[in-house]
């Protein structure tokens, strides 16, 4: 009997055991760590080999092994086998929408010659030490996790065919594993994985170095679009979990009267007028944080009901008064004349190749380009809000549901403010109804944790509403750009200088940090590749006044819309075709090491060995959207193509938007060439799904969405006033073209994220091909 069947039910079941479980059967596995960078994606012997030659070993940790909990790649912690074949696949990072519960599973069964058919996921609950770094922020999953679910899938098939060659006592070469069982090639006879599993958990998983990877073309599923999303049908008919949808016996509800200003205090509030409201229970006040915001609760009152309406009501009923706040001045008007004053005066160099000051004083005026690009603050908005159920019992065991990107923090995080110890706490992710970001930030957790506590023996489920999730998010930061270039006789630039200004995301945990991180500066600012002898970027220094922090492709967004928009501008300038002269820009294919040829000792977290800036991969995307697009031909009055590309989160992107601008002023997408590529591919319909919604987020960024404070306070509250693309703003036409999709030699890069950048600057750039007018400033509500 396969003691993994019963594992697979306990990895989703209540109480979790924390240690390492045995998952295939038999005795304690082995955990074993990625190597270098250049040693965990080499290719298979059928691609080309990589030229560079691979990192010599040091002090520095890239990818995965730089991140909490590293990988793992033992088949005894992913993979499960029951007696009747079922195989039980451990998907150890959360689904959001990018389709990671599907990708890395496949990878495994691909490996490991299991048929999809008899597979079933399992989510894993929040343990970084058994199944390595589950964080889904920053588009690392496949990134950093299709090397070693290939070693887990390897190592399985391995065990499976060295069992059933000691059975038969064959020769293991003589056996051969296939679509869920494993045959002897010289007689035909064929035992199933049911039958093996037992016998091949007690054998020992083999090294990293013997495990034999499948070749390319030996691939059933990935990089096919062969197998469709496991939660597909649940999603669909409506059986999907959320975060939202936890229910527990006798649970109870709330939610929480937050200030409307960062690190105001409550006052006063009518204690009395909420208990009388039917069905409310307790309130229970809840401490503003204390030091910098980081990810601890807002503060504020909170209301616990029989249901979610009593508890709303007895939020009304509270009429809270708040005290002061550092931040009550924060006024969007008034801080984008900070941004201004700061991005026009002399600031920090982060960039300095050439002598750009010296160019600019040189030129004549005209040659000389200068221009501005406002960006505002943006809210995450997914389409569940957060939300998030804690029962803590008598005893002081505390177990979790919630809609978390990073579950070990979120779990942390509650150890650590409730002084539980973490072996007490069990936390199981559900699916997340969108995120960007936002998600990973796990305060609504606490905020739960606490109220819980107050509860013991009651589950209680802290709901946030749209307007909770809308007022109080931590918002992508505003920025002000400023460029300025001069040109020489041909009409290339003779110097770029960039001047970005907007607060860091360093302050939610060092209140007093101004000026943009290394990080973010590593977003599209300091790592651009074109051949322009006085290059020089400069960061200004402005205070945060209220949380800021990642969101979809963070801070290329702004980047990406100026610099993009400013290339453009300079095209027009010279009187050369904009495509054209961002090709000569870039110029020839060619690799650069990130640190030496822009000082960027970040690069995403990854070795610059390994991961160089390829320019060729840069140019391809570059033309195959223009191609799609049909680049070049004639377009009717009104309508524009306009282009924008991006390198970010280890992928190349690129955009070309056609559009039409109305009489009015109005703007209508008609169509979105979107070319990617982003490395080997694990799940193509998946990379599609993100393009398109990329398509739609970077309309609501170019055309509608905006965050405003107004004495503190944020002044959108819902949909009817923070505005996103709908389904009938959707570009008819939305064509995605996919770069080096079976390059194995490639190392994989990000997919969420990378396709955003782009196509805002498209957007603008198209309504000037359209109108002649230049858009500088979102959202881009209409073309006055």
């Amino acid at each position: 009997m396969n003691p993994l069947s019963t594992e697979a039910n306990r990895a989703s079941a209540m109480p979790q055991p924390r240690r390492r479980a045995l998952l295939l059967a038999g005795s304690a596995g082995l955990v074993l760590a990625v190597t270098r960078q250049g040693v965990v994606y080499a290719a298979p012997s059928d691609d080309a080999k990589r030229s560079e030659a691979a990192p010599k070993p040091d002090d520095t940790k890239y990818g995965a092994d730089s991140m909490p909990g590293g990988t793992v790649d033992d088949p005894l912690v992913f993979v499960k086998i029951a007696p009747d074949g079922i195989v039980s696949i451990i998907a150890h990072r959360v689904e959001m929408g990018t389709g990671v519960r599907t990708s890395l599973p496949l990878v495994v069964a691909d490996e490991m010659e299991a048929d999809w058919a008899r597979v079933k996921v399992v989510q894993a609950v929040a343990d970084e030490a058994r199944y390595g770094n589950q964080n889904v922020d920053g588009s690392r999953s496949v990134r950093h996790f299709l090397a070693p679910m290939r070693r887990v899938g390897a190592a399985a098939r391995q065990m499976l065919e060295a069992a059933a060659a000691a059975r038969w006592k064959v020769p293991v070469s003589e056996v051969k594993a296939n679509q869920h069982r494993v045959i002897h090639t010289k007689t035909g006879r064929q035992l199933g994985y049911g039958e093996l599993a037992e016998a091949a958990a007690r054998l020992p998983v083999p090294a990293e170095a013997d495990r034999r990877l499948k070749t390319r073309a030996q691939f059933r599923y990935i990089g096919k679009d062969v197998v469709k999303a496991v939660d597909l049908e649940d999603i669909g008919r409506g059986r999907a979990i959320y975060g939202i949808d936890q229910h527990a016996k006798d649970m109870v509800y709330a939610v929480v009267a937050h200030p409307p200003v960062l690190g105001s205090k409550v006052t006063k509030f009518d204690r009395d007028a909420a208990m009388k409201v039917p069905g409310v229970l307790q309130i229970v006040e809840i401490d503003v944080y204390t030091g910098s915001p980081g990810f601890q609760p807002l503060g504020g009152v909170a209301v616990v009901a029989r249901n979610t309406w009593a508890a709303m009501q007895g939020r009304k009923a509270l009429a809270p008064e708040w005290g002061d706040s550092q931040h009550d001045r924060y006024d969007s008007a008034e801080y984008r004349k900070l941004l201004e004053r700061a991005a026009r005066a002399p600031g920090k160099v982060v960039r300095d190749d050439g002598d750009a000051g010296a160019a600019w004083d040189k030129a004549s005026e005209s040659q000389r380009v200068t221009a501005e690009y406002y960006i505002p603050h943006h809210a995450h908005a997914s389409m569940e809000p957060p939300s998030a159920t804690v029962l803590i019992t008598q005893e002081g065991q505390c177990s979790i549901w919630a809609c978390v990107q990073d579950p070990q923090n979120a779990l942390d995080g509650v150890a650590k403010k409730l002084h539980i110890d973490k072996d007490k706490i069990t936390l199981r992710p559900l699916l997340l109804g969108g995120a960007f970001g936002r998600k990973s930030k796990a305060d609504f957790v606490t905020e739960a944790a606490l109220i819980a506590n107050t509860m013991k023996g009651k589950p209680v489920k802290v709901v946030w509403t749209r307007e909770d999730d809308i007022q109080h998010d931590l918002y992508h930061a505003v920025s002000l750009e400023h460029l300025e270039a001069t040109l020489g006789k041909d009409g290339m630039p003779v110097s770029w200088m960039h001047r970005t200004v907007a607060p860091t995301i360093s302050s939610l945990f060092d209140a007093m940090a101004e000026g943009e991180s290394p990080v973010e500066l590593g977003m599209g600012a300091i790592n651009l590749p074109y051949q322009i002898p006085n290059f020089r970027v400069e960061t200004g220094n402005v205070p945060a006044h209220t949380r800021i922090g990642w969101f979809r492709s963070v801070y290329n967004i702004p980047h990406a819309f100026a610099t993009q928009c400013f290339i453009a501008e300079l095209a027009h300038r010279a009187g050369k075709d904009h495509r054209d002269y961002a090709l000569q820009l870039i110029g020839p294919p060619r690799q650069l090491d990130p640190v030496k040829a822009f000082a960027d000792k970040w690069n995403y977290s990854e070795s610059p060995v390994v991961y160089p800036f390829d320019t060729g991969r840069l140019r391809a995307v570059i033309d195959a959207a223009c191609k799609g697009a049909k680049w070049g031909r004639n377009m009717p009055k009104g309508r524009g193509l306009g282009l924008a590309f991006s390198y970010s989160f280890l992928s190349y992107t690129a955009t070309v938007i056609e559009l039409s601008v109305s009489d009015k002023g109005d703007v209508t997408l008609i169509a979105a060439d979107m070319a990617i590529d982003c490395g080997p591919q694990v799940t193509p319909e998946r990379i599609r799904n993100q393009m398109e919604g990329a398509v739609m987020m970077g309309m609501s960024i170019a055309l509608m969405s905006e965050i405003s404070f107004a004495k503190g306070a944020v002044q959108q509250s819902n949909f009817n006033d923070f505005l996103v693309a709908r389904h009938n703003d959707a570009p008819p036409t939305i064509r995605t073209h996919m770069v080096n999709a079976n390059r194995l030699d490639l190392p994989p890069g990000g997919v969420g994220e990378p396709p955003l950048p782009p196509v805002a600057p498209a957007i603008a750039n198209a309504i000037f091909a359209a109108s002649g007018k230049r858009m500088r400033d979102l959202p881009i509500r209409q073309v006055g």
